[in-house]
């Protein structure tokens, strides 16, 4: 990088709000940003190092080249940014790769006997939209489930009411046949008002409207009629009970959206809330959040989720305030040309709604990782490249992993989870207690945990290098197969205590590395210098999915034990309490918590206590 030349280029930039445009040395777009002062927010990448933080600092070493867009506003630096992104996709920015353009369920009720029709574009017509939808699947399934509800034609002849005879549909009683007469044009109004404020999640008035429709056929002696009104109800009714998607009793026009994190991973959950019903949901996987703020995900997710919408809702429900507020909303307002508010709830049934779209997020990024294990080329092309970069004897089919989880040297336990051909084998998990080292020692538990998992494997390893640790049907035992690769949670440091481990059993030939958690890097024996994955390489995916079950493993065991020895040194010290006093303190109380706040009175009246044990258990709580 010419450092001097880009000096001179930030040093002639206007302090306008604009959008800048940095490349490296080989001409490729690397970041694209917004400022409301483009000199201000260009210089502070070239400023002291000690104060940049971490992903400026990378960024700012790869620059060669800065491009610059003067906008009249702010809210149009932020609008041409969004669209400059989804455009070049580039490295270090916040990415979102779904360029989706959602379905909507239009009504046109201009025309005189309007339809039911799915479209992409939401035109300014006077048709009614409901939507979006998150897959044209989802649309068809709810255009369907509405035909079925309310008759309505589907076909598109000219309505005369002249035709000789109906179609199949009025017979299976998907339409009333304005075709033939059969239904008067205020009659089929009806069908398209009730229609309409059912996709409006107006559910109850529709109910009201046709139990006033089938009292009013049955008085006129309409029982044909009253017979369909009266299954139309049976069948809402039934969509009633089935419906998992139905949020409050309030009508709202909004997009709720949760966010979940993982290592460097990031998946956003939307639910669009219209009525009192969430018509859909849909999630998004973004890419290059790894050292963004939730603040900076949610700005950059939004600029470029909204930045060519058909619908935009009257709100927009965060977990969390995104980067330049002010900005996106006057964005918004000016595409919707209203008012657009960005809310993050704190309490109540919105609050509600987004804690659920998290834990959706959650499930999301779930879904994700199972379809990229079931990705059989993903998997192949993954074990192909470790073993090309590790520099392997063969494909490592079997790979192991190991981690510690401790808290100042507490409770220390360590997991062991193996993954065959890319998948987890969760049978052939492993938890270790650790038993032999006091305090915090990770390089020790380390030591203990291998020397436990190999000792065994390593003096029952055959001439041919084959276990011979068989069970009664000639198969090997699962805690005898040797791994193709181990990896270790960890740098050089682990990694020499690994390699002491398996040198000391005779077990060298078994290939080993340490993931480094800072910058993702790999060690290997005899060699000093890291290897570096492509960070959007199949390789490095199914490594980090490892090291964090490895991880997520470890974990959940150490908060177990930690809680069960957190009740036992409570209660079990206490003398006078065994196993049935305190087996009764937790029907009745349900925690220490609730015992440390309950009285002696109410203590000494749980089974099997008196007032001098409870007392006792009193001071000692």
């Amino acid at each position: 990088m010419n450092t001097k030349n880009i000096r001179h280029q930030v040093s002639t930039l206007p302090n306008s709000p604009g959008v800048y445009i940095m490349k490296n040395i080989a001409g490729e777009i690397i970041y694209i940003g917004k400022a409301s002062k483009l000199r201000s927010r260009v210089r502070s990448y070239f400023g002291s190092a000690r104060s940049m933080e971490p992903r400026v600092k990378i960024l700012s070493r790869q620059i060669a080249d800065i491009e610059h867009i003067v906008t009249a506003t702010p809210t149009e630096a932020l609008h041409l940014e969004a669209t400059l992104v989804k455009r070049h996709q580039p490295h270090h920015n916040v990415r979102l790769k779904d360029d989706k353009h959602y379905p909507y369920l239009k009504i046109d009720i201009q025309n005189e006997w309007p339809q039911v029709t799915i479209t992409r574009r939401i035109e300014s017509d006077g048709a009614r939209y409901f939507g979006p939808y998150a897959s044209p699947g989802s649309v068809r399934r709810s255009l369907a489930v509405v035909n079925k509800l309310f008759p309505w034609r589907s076909c598109t002849k000219k309505i005369t009411g002249t035709d000789d005879r109906p179609c199949l549909d009025y017979f299976i009683n998907r339409c009333i046949a304005p075709c033939t007469a059969y239904c008067s044009k205020e009659e089929y109004d009806e069908v398209i008002q009730s229609t309409i404020l059912f996709l409006d999640g107006k559910s109850k008035e529709v109910e009201s409207r046709l139990i006033n429709e089938m009292n009013q056929a049955s008085a006129k002696l309409e029982y044909e009629k009253a017979a369909r009104i009266r299954d139309q109800l049976h069948a809402i009714e039934k969509l009633h009970e089935n419906q998992q998607q139905m949020v409050t009793t309030t009508p709202l026009d909004a997009d709720i959206f949760g966010l979940f994190r993982e290592q460097n991973e990031t998946c956003i959950q939307v639910f669009f809330a219209r009525g009192t019903m969430i018509v859909d949901t849909d999630s998004f996987m973004l890419m290059g959040t790894e050292n963004a703020t939730n603040s900076e995900i949610l700005a950059a997710f939004l600029g470029q989720f909204y930045e060519n919408a058909n619908y935009i809702p009257k709100n927009i429900l965060l977990p969390s305030t995104p980067e330049d507020l002010q900005e996106l909303e006057s964005m918004l307002r000016v595409q919707k040309k209203t008012q657009v508010n960005i809310i993050v709830p704190k309490r109540g049934h919105r609050r509600s709604l987004v804690i659920t779209a998290e834990k959706n997020a959650r499930e999301s990024m779930a879904m994700h990782h199972a379809r990229w294990i079931s990705d059989t080329q993903k998997t192949e092309d993954a074990i192909k490249l470790l073993q090309v970069s590790l520099d392997l004897p063969e494909e490592p089919q079997r790979i192991e992993c190991y981690d510690i989880s401790t808290i100042q040297g507490t409770s220390t336990v360590g997991s062991m989870v193996v993954f065959n051909q890319g998948k987890p084998v969760k049978s052939e998990y492993r938890r270790f207690k650790i038993k032999s080292v006091d305090g915090q020692n990770d390089f020790a538990s380390m030591h203990e945990l291998l020397n436990r998992r190999f000792k065994k494997i390593a003096t029952n390893i055959g001439e041919n290098g084959i276990s011979n640790m068989s069970n009664e049907n000639g198969a090997v035992d699962s805690w005898g197969k040797l791994p193709d690769l181990v990896i270790i949670d960890g740098g050089k440091g682990q990694l020499s205590t690994v390699l002491d481990v398996m040198r000391d059993l005779g077990l060298s030939d078994i290939p080993v590395c340490g993931l480094a958690k800072k910058k993702e890097e790999l060690f290997i024996k005899d060699q000093s210098e890291p290897i570096e994955l492509p960070p959007s390489s199949e390789a490095m995916y199914l490594i980090q999915r490892i090291r964090d079950e490895a991880h997520r493993f470890a974990i959940n065991y150490h908060r177990s034990i930690r809680n069960n020895n957190s009740k036992k040194s409570l209660l079990d010290s206490i003398q006078g309490i065994g196993p049935k006093r305190k087996k009764s303190l937790y029907q009745k109380f349900g925690s220490i918590k609730a015992m440390r706040e309950a009285t002696i009175e109410d203590l000494s009246k749980t089974e099997g206590f008196s007032i001098s044990l409870a007392k006792e258990l009193k001071s000692s709580l």
